[in-house]
């Protein structure tokens, strides 16, 4: 059953001791992002501050920040179960006959329940401040010691496409500069840029709306590296398997959850720019500051005893790892669908999402590691990869000391490596120009005549099954409890 807001999760997180509620006093400032780095790297709960200095509303961390929670967050007991699902829907079903249409329809009436409704009321209209709305009653964090500010860093940012009218919902960080005014970081490659950019040749403002704290399938969905055109709030209404409530904004033509817990309205005007950051950033640097648009807010609406969830991103791991590899889990039933040849993948925490991939696949003749290499450059999201390291089908890709083991005895660098130049992550900062620079691809496969390789490959050393099998039964004999 779909959660219905983001306390609903909550109270199931507590239910189970995997929430902590913390009652002392507690800085926004640099402290909360101390206890919650702490916190992370020993693989602990999340973290409901009850009372931020300087704000009556709690504040909340780490909700997502383990497997586990990710789990309880999309309702799911095997995160690779979502993407069986959109497999299901994705699968083409072309009936030839009566009775094979009769059996379509319950997919298609399915299909139809996932889509977004719009409702008169919601929660988040509890309070309407339209006079003064202002950011300085919410505990809004600074991370840490460089950055240029305070930062909402998980806002759910709704446009519309200022053409075709398609909503976006995408999760980019917001610089606070003053109580009605934030920085915009919309990196050039995100559809909410697009329809910045679409309003800004026209000479018009662009309406937005962000959404802070909603059910978990919304908030996640936010992040998803979603094809252009799909609305987020159906694939939130696919992972919740329930239709998402929107409610329409009171000063901009714009429709949000109605189970937000706040909800800032506003607009950024065309050519209106401003220094946004430095902000320690998911890469464990310092992303460097830079001109983005501006957001002005117009109204602010919220619960009455609204919740602010932020999530706090660093040196790894830290809690949005856990979401990048829910990504990875969802959305590898997908990438198979295009390359069929790809058996598992790991875009490991240290590798930041857009660093490094390990992809294994069923070599099945010469040159394929190199063609699934150029594939995933050409992929989404995966455009952005900088390192894809190819492994054999019988490489456990998860096991990065087996990874590395391969890498350090299958490639010969000079025959191996693929070097060329593409599109990078804005995050990128080793490039000599911004978003844009070299990806390396190291086919760590076994080599076979068929690609030059004349040599003998030597046998993998393994003991014998007999020998195994005769050690394990005499294994407490030898004196060994496990």
């Amino acid at each position: 059953m779909a959660y219905r807001d983001l306390r609903d999760f909550l109270k199931v997180l507590d239910s189970k001791g995997l929430l902590k509620r913390i009652k002392a006093e507690v800085d926004p400032v640099l402290e909360i992002a101390e206890i919650n780095d702490r916190v992370v790297k020993a693989n602990g709960p999340a973290l409901l501050f009850e009372n931020p200095k300087g704000s009556k509303f709690p504040a909340l961390v780490n909700a997502f920040g383990s497997y586990e929670r990710m789990r309880l967050a999309l309702e799911v007991e095997n995160l690779d179960d979502i993407g069986g699902r959109i497999l299901e829907f994705l699968e083409p079903e072309i009936p030839t006959n009566f009775i094979e249409k009769l059996k379509a329809l319950p997919k298609l009436k399915k299909l139809s329940d996932f889509f977004p409704k719009i409702v008169k009321s919601g929660p988040c209209k509890e309070v309407i401040i339209r006079d003064n709305p202002s950011l300085d009653i919410f505990p809004v964090l600074k991370t840490w010691p460089d950055d240029g500010g305070k930062f909402i860093t998980l806002p759910m940012v709704f446009t519309k496409d200022p053409d075709k009218g398609e909503r976006n919902c995408g999760m980019y960080r917001m610089h606070v500069y003053d109580s009605r005014t934030t920085g915009m970081h919309w990196h050039m490659h995100k559809d909410g840029a697009r329809h910045y950019r679409k309003a800004e040749q026209k000479g018009q403002r662009l309406e937005v709306a962000v959404a802070i704290g909603s059910d978990p399938a919304v908030m996640y969905s936010a992040t998803a590296p979603l094809p252009e055109g799909v609305d987020e709030m159906l694939f939130a209404g696919f992972l919740r398997n329930d239709t998402v409530e929107l409610i329409k904004c009171e000063t901009v033509d714009v429709e949000v959850p109605a189970n937000s817990e706040i909800v800032l309205e506003g607009y950024c005007e065309p050519g209106e720019r401003r220094l946004e950051g430095p902000f320690g950033d998911h890469t464990g640097y310092y992303s460097l500051a830079d001109e983005y648009p501006v957001f002005h807010i117009t109204c602010v609406t919220h619960r009455k005893d609204a919740i602010y969830p932020a999530t706090i991103v660093g040196k790894p791991p830290m809690e949005d790892c856990f979401i990048g590899k829910a990504t990875e889990r969802i959305f590898l039933p997908l990438l198979r669908k295009q390359l069929p040849e790809i058996v598992d993948m790991n875009l490991p925490l240290e590798g930041v999402f857009h660093n490094l991939a390990v992809i294994s696949i069923d070599k099945r003749y010469p040159g394929h590691a190199r063609k699934v290499m150029y594939a995933l450059w050409g992929t989404g999201q995966m455009s952005f990869t900088k390192a894809i390291v190819i492994v054999d089908k019988w490489v456990d890709v998860q096991d990065l000391s087996e990874v590395v083991w391969r890498l350090g005895n299958n490639v010969d660098p000079k025959r191996d490596t693929v070097i060329v130049e593409g599109p990078l992550d804005v995050l990128e900062h080793a490039s000599g120009i911004p978003a844009y620079g070299g990806k390396i691809g190291i086919d760590a496969t076994k080599k076979w005549p068929s690609e030059g390789f004349t040599r003998d490959w030597p046998d993998e050393i393994v003991m014998s099954e007999e020998i195994k099998k005769r050690v394990t039964a005499k294994w407490k004999e030898f004196g060994f409890e496990k």
